[in-house]
């Protein structure tokens, strides 16, 4: 039985990791829901297997790279980072449908503490804007 879309929204939290195709991006992608608005919009950081190196010569980018690492997630081929410094924004419907119609793959979830601590960096960097913060990664 498939689930309707309304369904699927409801279960969509934060820390979940789900992977898909990306319009620009010759490959599927991991990315980690971090925080559903109000406005029923994702916010979501994407999960790379290395840190690209334009971050390396920005220290305030760089402090929002965080480890994850293949023996805590094993669907990853190898240690890997979430990329916390670039808020993606997906619609929940858009990605409920995409799951209904499995363009989007439902991985996993961050382990609580490695949510606690994406959103303990986020929210000290100057980095991300003051409304992300508030829209996505404060306690809900």
């Amino acid at each position: 039985m498939d689930l309707p879309v309304s369904a699927i929204s409801l279960s969509v939290n934060r820390g979940d990791i789900f992977h898909s195709d990306f319009k620009g991006i010759d490959h599927g992608k991991f990315f980690v829901v971090m925080g559903v608005s109000k406005d029923h919009v994702c916010g979501f950081f994407f999960v790379n297997s290395n840190i690209n190196k334009y971050i390396f010569s920005k220290p305030e980018f760089l402090a929002l790279q965080y480890l994850l690492r293949h023996s805590e997630y094993p669907f990853l081929r190898y240690d890997s980072f979430v990329c916390a410094s670039n808020v993606m924004r997906i619609s929940l419907n858009k990605l409920s449908e995409d799951i209904s119609n499995n363009k989007t793959k439902i991985i996993g979830s961050l382990k609580p503490e490695h949510i606690d601590d994406i959103l303990d960096m986020v929210v000290k960097s100057e980095v991300i804007n003051e409304k992300d913060k508030k829209l996505f990664f404060y306690s809900e």
